[in-house]
């Protein structure tokens, strides 16, 4: 299918895009298109007008301090993925953005982009709910900052008005006394995960002092849960991933019964929270290498988190409390 006919603006600056959108209620904004692009294919998105703010100057470098990491509106996963800087203020994004689809749809895709979109099966608005991030957008009103969690409002549905532009995110750093992890599971490489985890844990010595997981593919926005967990023995993970279950409501469609689904957040919950646990005591008695690399591919193989790994079946479209 194509495409519904729509008007095509490439303004030349930031007031101008703000003023396309608010004159035009069905405009949208193009900018790395990886998922507005199949959704107007499939003509199940049909914009009046599309803003394409790939021109606009100054929205595409990542800045990087001792609070966190700031990805403005046009920096590439592929980009931030690559930063040694991102990895070391705060691994969880590196971790999770290795899983996103293939290398050339991280070529072309957006961390704001997909943090707009709102898909409760993506990565990246799990990882901006559980580290507690916000997205700053601008209007011709003026700019605010919209919290993770009061971000994603549904499925496929944000916050963001239709004449607001989302110029950047804010991913806060990891603490010097926290550790995180991820993980996720498809059928293949590249797929969207039947259900994914990311972990943040605080520890204080060998004691865990509080634990979050997040989860992906599993209910309709992306969901954070305290788990209460207080150590990290085989029961305790296991009562913790029970408490979370008790407050996720899973979801079910073809690719995974909510039953399923359940199992799966259980067995990732442990996963993850004994991996973040590991990672926080590694980080407090003397640092950490680089979480990417040496990971091995969950589903076999080594993945390639720099973007060297072919796709072999043709692409995917694409808080901290």
């Amino acid at each position: 299918m194509k495409p519904a006919p729509f008007a095509f603006v490439r303004p030349q600056g930031l007031q101008h895009a703000l003023e396309a959108l608010a004159a035009d209620e069905g405009a949208k904004v193009l900018a790395g298109g990886q998922s507005l692009v199949p959704l107007l294919n499939m003509r199940l998105a049909a914009p009046t007008t599309l803003v394409d703010i790939n021109g606009l100057p100054a929205l595409d470098e990542v800045l990087v301090s001792d609070e966190g990491v700031e990805v403005p509106a046009l920096a590439r996963q592929a980009d931030v993925l690559a930063s040694t800087a991102v990895r070391r203020v705060q691994p969880l994004l590196g971790l999770a953005l290795a899983h996103v689809a293939h290398a050339t749809i991280r070529n072309r895709g957006t961390v704001v982009g997909s943090l707009v979109h709102a898909d409760a099966a993506a990565e990246l608005p799990m990882v901006l709910a559980l580290l507690g991030g916000h997205l700053r957008v601008a209007s011709t009103a003026g700019t605010r900052e919209i919290p993770a969690d009061e971000l994603f409002a549904g499925p496929l549905e944000s916050t963001v008005r239709h004449d607001e532009i989302a110029v950047s995110a804010f991913f806060p750093a990891l603490g010097a006394d926290e550790g995180v992890a991820f993980a996720e599971l498809a059928r293949r490489h590249g797929d969207y995960a039947m259900c994914g985890a990311g972990a943040l844990v605080r520890v204080e010595g060998d004691r865990v002092t509080r634990a979050w997981v997040a989860y992906l593919s599993v209910c309709d926005v992306p969901t954070v849960v305290d788990v209460e967990l207080d150590d990290v023995g085989a029961e305790a993970l296991a009562a913790a991933a029970e408490r979370a279950l008790g407050r996720l409501d899973p979801v079910g469609d073809v690719h995974a019964s909510a039953d399923y689904r359940a199992h799966l957040a259980r067995v990732l919950t442990v996963r993850v929270l004994r991996e973040a646990y590991d990672d926080a005591r590694a980080r407090a008695v003397g640092g950490r290498a680089d979480p990417l690399g040496g990971r091995a591919d969950p589903l076999g193989g080594r993945a390639d988190p720099l973007g060297g790994r072919a796709d072999p079946l043709g692409g995917r479209a694409e808080s901290r409390p």
